[in-house]
């Protein structure tokens, strides 16, 4: 396998697997890194494609427990959770979440590709900022106290009507639909679990749509290289889920919009 290769594969990979479900937009960080290394061409579109499945997996093994009981199942020695009061989140809270972004996502498939550039990263890692610095100011201000298996349909549809800004690549995924819960009063661990269960629906829809459109470009030459992002990208998302989730509640999102305003500044002045 060509070193240079290797690398580029290890580093994206790398970048995949920590910013995927932190609220710093890992299309945006994509975008910046495959500009930075000069590794823009279709195997780079393709090898993007792939190590997407990382943390989609990571995500299923971590969250195996609440899938399952989304379609009724349950895992070994693993009862299906339930509050005595009833309320449990539903199969039909995450359909509801996802429709916004389904709806927008196939009608407007080739707009967005249009927005696929450095430089609408720069707007987008400054206005997702703004979104987080709200989020936590809802936070401390108001009350967030909603919990997972507390959320109404009617707050899974408007979550996912926050999620349809991460079509903008730089705004960031979790970052909306965080944002957007504790917009709606969902606690800032209840709101994080929330964004974690829904990207995997999300992800798998997007990742097999982008296969399908994409599957000229793959060829069984570059098996090597697919391996290596797809590996570090799911071992790296394990470690960041697993991090964010045990420090959440002592974690604000100002440092993360910090950090978006510092990264959006760079992209600007160097590129």
């Amino acid at each position: 396998m060509d070193l240079h290769l290797f690398i580029n594969a290890f580093v994206i990979g790398l970048v995949e697997g920590i910013t995927e479900f932190i609220p710093v937009s890992s299309t945006g960080h994509m975008i910046i890194i495959g500009h930075c290394l000069g590794f823009e061409s279709d195997k780079a579109k393709s090898l993007e494609i792939i190590i997407q499945l990382g943390p989609i997996l990571a995500a299923v093994l971590l969250f195996r427990n609440r899938l399952f009981s989304l379609i009724g199942m349950h895992c070994i020695h693993y009862p299906v959770y339930q509050r005595d009061n009833g309320n449990h989140l539903r199969l039909w809270h995450i359909i509801l979440a996802m429709s916004p972004s389904v709806v927008i996502g196939l009608i407007l498939q080739d707009e967005i590709k249009m927005l696929f550039k450095p430089y609408t990263v720069v707007f987008a890692l400054i206005v997702g900022s703004f979104m987080l610095l709200l989020g936590d100011y809802f936070r401390i201000k108001k009350s967030c106290t909603v919990e997972l298996d507390d959320i109404t349909y009617r707050q899974a549809f408007i979550v996912g009507c926050f999620q349809c800004l991460a079509f903008w690549p730089g705004f960031s995924r979790s970052g909306a639909t965080i944002s957007g819960s504790m917009l709606m009063g969902i606690s800032p661990f209840s709101a994080l679990e929330f964004s974690f269960i829904l990207a995997v629906p999300m992800m798998i829809g997007t990742t097999a749509l982008e296969l399908y459109n994409s599957i000229s470009l793959f060829s069984l030459v570059d098996l090597q290289i697919f391996t290596v992002g797809f590996v570090t990208s799911f071992i790296v998302a394990m470690m960041i889920i697993k991090l964010f989730l045990g420090k959440m509640k002592r974690i604000y999102f100002t440092p993360f919009a910090i950090y978006r305003f510092i990264v959006a500044a760079f992209v600007y002045f160097l590129l």
